[in-house]
């Protein structure tokens, strides 16, 4: 419902990321900037909210999501705003950096904060090229 993409299952913990989404805000980067999500579950809180801030700041990732199926409490949006602001590179708009949504959010169409396509290039899934062939030119198999 995000648009990312599930990080590879390999035995052992996770490391508190369950999808990333990636994208390029400076088209000179060498590197992508990363949006980690993290989905819950069970019951959540404050604790749940300092762990993904560690995880952000660990992975270097400009934005973090943590979806619940439970609504933040005051203190879990309280915990949230004080990780700051995204900064886009080149247009200046800022962004949550942890932003909280529940599964009824994301399915009533409130998306997540983060860069635009038009802003950004988003490069989370590679994108085939296009077929050289023209359309019509396929010939015939002589039976």
């Amino acid at each position: 419902m995000v648009g990312a993409r599930p990080v590879e299952q390999k035995k052992g913990a996770d490391h508190g990321i369950d999808g990333k989404i990636l994208f390029r805000d400076d088209p000179q980067a060498a590197k992508p900037e990363e949006i980690v999500i993290q989905v819950k579950g069970g019951k959540t809180g404050v604790k749940d909210v300092r762990d993904l801030r560690g995880v952000i700041d660990r992975e270097k990732a400009a934005i973090g999501i943590l979806i619940s199926l439970q609504p933040a409490t005051g203190p879990m949006e309280v915990e949230a705003a004080d990780v700051g602001f995204y900064e886009h590179k080149l247009t200046h708009q800022k962004y949550p950096r942890l932003q909280l949504r529940t599964v009824k959010e994301l399915m009533d169409g409130k998306g997540i904060e983060r860069p635009s396509e038009a802003a950004a290039v988003d490069v989370t899934f590679k994108k085939a090229p296009e077929s050289k062939k023209k359309h019509g030119q396929q010939k015939d198999l002589a039976l």
